[in-house]
């Protein structure tokens, strides 16, 4: 008699199961965490490179030397600075192109401004998750 209420006791057996659950869906809340992040920074890089982009079209023709990629760099990396969750230095590389040159510059030209940006995981690094490269590229129309 004392047998069968030895089998039928089941005190402790949920707290068993939640510990052997719980290492996966701390995994799965930090991985969408992780990915909501990723997604996060990639549509920041893309506002930067168009904001970036446009502020380098409308600063004019006249303009002497590189002026279009210092200012389009410029307002890139304050765009990042500002709004990059993760963002611990320059977006590398920010690359414009064709660099201006003084005179070289015409209007309807193209500026092209080309973001990349190496995210790395904040917690799923120490899992062993590498860094994820985000790239971003706009087009624009110089006036």
């Amino acid at each position: 008699m004392k047998i069968k209420l030895i089998l039928k006791n089941q005190k402790g057996a949920s707290a068993v199961e939640f510990a052997l659950i719980l290492p996966l869906l701390v995994l799965v809340i930090f991985g969408i965490i992780e990915f909501g992040l990723i997604l996060y920074n990639q549509q920041v890089i893309t506002n930067a490179s168009r904001e970036a982009a446009r502020a380098g079209i409308v600063v004019g023709l006249d303009r002497p030397g590189n002026e279009h990629e210092t200012i389009s760099h410029n307002t890139a990396f304050n765009y990042c600075s500002n709004h990059l969750v993760t963002f611990t230095d320059n977006p590398s590389p920010l690359s414009i192109s064709p660099p201006p040159t003084s005179g070289a510059a015409i209007s309807g030209d193209d500026l092209t401004v080309t973001i990349t940006y190496l995210y790395d995981f904040l917690v799923l690094s120490s899992l062993g998750f590498g860094p994820v490269t985000l790239d971003a590229k706009t087009i624009m129309k110089l006036e």
